[in-house]
């Protein structure tokens, strides 16, 4: 041991901040426990001495609640597949008969103007499986993530630090109906079924020896928060629409175990289209209220029917979220050590903006079945992100 450090050692055993984490055992959480009590065992679990520790709670707490209030967002507030049909529907006065009234099938999660068509309904099922790799810039699968450190000055490492190595998995798969009440007229729901697991460890490094500080799993599967909604067309001519649409997300989900808002949710969205043949564009624009957070979003995009039977699409999503925090490291002197700063992982700016590219296809398989299936990716590094996540979706209407 280093000069330096055996005078550290020695005034923190003087200050009565314990030992280092050679002293200590591994820690483990007790009885049934909940994804977030899993959440708030591991980044609450601190061996680095700092000697402060009201900052060092406070500051654990607040990144707690930044990475559930991340989980929850993925999980309870993201867009659902969208209302609409991959089929719509509408009479045709001259023949007298419903006729299809585009040639697409539509996109996956931007919302179209026109609706399913009067007495048409459709219900359909979407899967998808998302393993999280990123918290903002924090890497959380490679043992990274930097916790709280401590560091002398005049070195380039620190020689005390924590670290967090988190795999989260969520899938989801959501049931999901509309009914074309009239030709304007459209109202749906949709049921997400979700299973999350989590498993977590703390490891400490002190004077370049590891010890495994914490460890922690836990998983929870249940139904989330339920949405109910309506669409109505405002407008309508041959070559375009437009219409408004609201959902209420009730708080059906267990939000113990982060599978749900514990609040209500209401989305208001008005939304413009452009038919032209065998291309369509489609662009939303909207508010949310309650839930897990109030949000803006703004969504585009663009299908195109290369053939009767297959459509391509691509989408841009935005969301705009309040109550989203990122995390950094901050350093501060330690308070009872000369040279020597303190490294901790706290709270950033709320409002932060999110936004993912989507691309797809649907295929009308035989009669009216359409599968689907698309790749999302992040197109920035904010929130809880994954490098890619698949979706499957298979529809039918009559």
């Amino acid at each position: 041991m280093s000069e330096r450090l055996r005078v550290f050692v020695v005034v923190l055993s003087l200050c009565g901040c314990g030992w280092p984490a050679e002293a200590q055992q591994s820690q483990t959480p007790q009885g049934p426990q909940t994804v977030a009590d899993i959440v708030d065992f591991l980044m609450t679990n601190q061996a680095v001495q700092t000697g402060d520790f009201e900052r060092d709670r406070a500051a654990a707490e607040a990144a707690r609640d930044a990475i559930s209030r991340a989980l929850q967002i993925n999980l309870t507030s993201v867009p659902l597949a969208s209302s609409s049909s991959g089929f719509l529907y509408r009479l045709n006065p001259a023949l007298g008969t419903m006729e299809r009234a585009t040639q697409s099938f539509g996109s996956f999660f931007v919302e179209r103007a026109l609706t399913i068509g009067a007495a048409h309904a459709s219900f359909g099922m979407s899967f998808f499986t998302t393993g999280f790799d990123r918290l903002g810039d924090l890497q959380l699968r490679d043992g990274s993530a930097i916790t709280t450190a401590n560091q002398f000055r005049d070195e380039v490492s620190p020689f005390d630090t924590e670290a967090l190595t988190m795999r989260i998995r969520s899938s989801t798969a959501t049931l999901f109906g509309s009914y074309g009440v009239t030709d304007s007229l459209e109202i749906g729901a949709a049921l997400p079924l979700i299973h999350l697991t989590l498993d977590g460890e703390r490891l400490n490094v002190y004077r370049g020896d590891p010890f495994l500080q914490a460890s922690a799993n836990a998983s929870a599967t249940g139904i989330g928060d339920v949405a109910l909604r309506a669409k109505y067309t405002i407008a309508r001519s041959s070559s375009g629409a437009f219409a408004a649409a609201a959902e209420t997300r009730l708080p059906t989900g267990d939000d113990e175990n982060l599978l749900g808002a514990g609040a209500a949710a209401f989305r208001f969205l008005g939304i413009g289209s452009v038919e032209s043949g065998r291309l369509t564009l489609h662009g939303n624009g909207g508010i949310v209220i309650g839930g897990v957070s109030d949000e803006l979003n703004f969504s585009g995009a663009g299908a195109f029917a290369v053939h009767p039977r297959v459509t391509v699409s691509g989408e841009l999503l935005i969301r705009r979220v309040t109550e989203l925090h990122e995390l950094q490291l901050v350093s501060e002197a330690h308070p009872t050590f000369v040279g020597v700063d303190t490294l901790r992982l706290v709270q950033g700016d709320s409002a932060t903006t999110l936004a993912n590219a989507v691309a797809g296809f649907k295929w009308n398989v035989n009669s009216t079945f359409v599968l689907g299936g698309h790749l999302a990716f992040p197109l920035v590094r904010h929130g809880l992100t994954a490098t890619v996540t698949p979706t499957l979706a298979l529809e039918y209407a009559f």
